[in-house]
């Protein structure tokens, strides 16, 4: 942590950090007696809401949730905003709702923990408008700044926290060199800085050519499943979270952008380290193959600023947000995103 750092952000959310401590891990950190009671208690429902962005003649569409609708004079909660990868939209991504299994909204999680949690579908997926164009990063961290202007006028919040995951990650960390100025704490998963020795776009350079030539690709029930299956980690999920996601990502077609996949074999680095001046936390599963320990430790290193944490998950694969272990990057990214300020001067 910077040692002049004093961001609002971060002390409103050590003010709510206990909200929801039914939720996930924290409930772990509670005396026993008080678990036992925590554990029969339903948890909070979340108020939510929709929002529109407008980039140029591009609509874009933004979901929120927070614990209790907004009100007049309250004190501006801590803002999240998710970023969403490549064959999702956001909230087949952030919000999904697996019935009979547990919870898998990581919106709903942090808005139990004190947060005002918004996401987006970028141009090209889920209600946003559907153009011509590949929905590439620079169009990505074009859609972010739209849609945070929406985030800043309805919350009051200059500066928000962000979590990418995939390609949503670079789309994160490529906003965060573009306007700083929004960026609070920065968490990445599943990124990849320079793509060396990736076996998962070793093989989506095998249709290097398709991505150049096409603005869209299939993405159906297959192919969604194989992001469950690629990191040879399937035991990690439970089978009817891919069911759940392809029955509700398949309602905005079979078709998603090739932008992001044609950045990502053909266009790498796309973030600089070394201009990244928020705090920034990598997490990568340990079998996650879009990336190597050696690629993020490279950019890791390079970061300026020394609020900066490297966390690998055990036995999880590409998308911890979906895996069984799923709790424990909840937990290390409330740690990170509600650390006690600095006490040097």
């Amino acid at each position: 942590m910077t040692d002049h750092d004093h961001s609002p952000a971060r002390r409103d959310a050590m003010k709510t950090a206990a909200i929801g401590l039914g939720a996930g891990l924290a409930a772990g950190l509670l005396p026993a007696a008080a678990r036992a009671q925590n554990a029969t208690a339903a948890p909070a429902e979340p108020w939510s809401s929709e929002y529109w962005a407008k980039k140029g003649a591009v609509e874009l569409n933004l979901w929120r949730k927070r614990l209790g609708a907004p009100q007049a004079g309250e004190a501006a909660r801590p803002v999240l905003f998710l970023v969403h990868g490549s064959s999702n939209s956001a909230r087949t991504s952030y919000d999904l709702m697996v019935p009979g299994k547990g919870e898998y909204s990581l919106m709903n999680v942090f808005a139990r923990y004190g947060f005002d949690v918004w996401t987006m579908d970028h141009e090209g997926y889920g209600k946003s408008s559907r153009t011509a164009g590949n929905s590439d990063i620079a169009s990505g961290v074009e859609d972010l700044k739209a849609a945070t202007e929406v985030v800043a006028r309805e919350t009051g919040r200059q500066k928000m926290h962000f979590f990418g995951t995939s390609s949503g990650a670079i789309r994160a960390g490529a906003f965060a060199l573009a306007r700083p100025d929004r960026v609070d704490r920065l968490v990445l998963s599943a990124f990849t800085y320079k793509g060396s020795g990736s076996p998962t776009l070793g093989e989506r350079a095998k249709r290097l050519d398709e991505y150049r030539a096409h603005n869209t690709r299939l993405r159906d029930r297959a192919m969604i499943r194989s992001i469950f299956t690629r990191d040879e980690l399937a035991g990690s999920y439970d089978p009817a979270v891919a069911e759940a996601l392809a029955d509700q990502e398949l309602k905005y077609g079979d078709q998603v952008p090739t932008g992001t996949y044609l950045d990502m074999v053909a266009n790498l680095p796309l973030v600089d380290p070394r201009k990244v001046t928020c705090p920034v936390m990598l997490v990568r599963g340990d079998h996650d193959g879009i990336a190597t320990t050696d690629d993020l430790l490279d950019f890791y290193r390079q970061l300026p600023t020394g609020d900066r944490q490297f966390i690998v998950l055990p036995n999880t694969a590409h998308s911890p947000i979906f895996s069984n272990t799923r709790q424990m990057l909840w937990h290390v990214t409330r740690g990170f995103l509600t650390l006690p300020e600095s006490a040097a001067t």
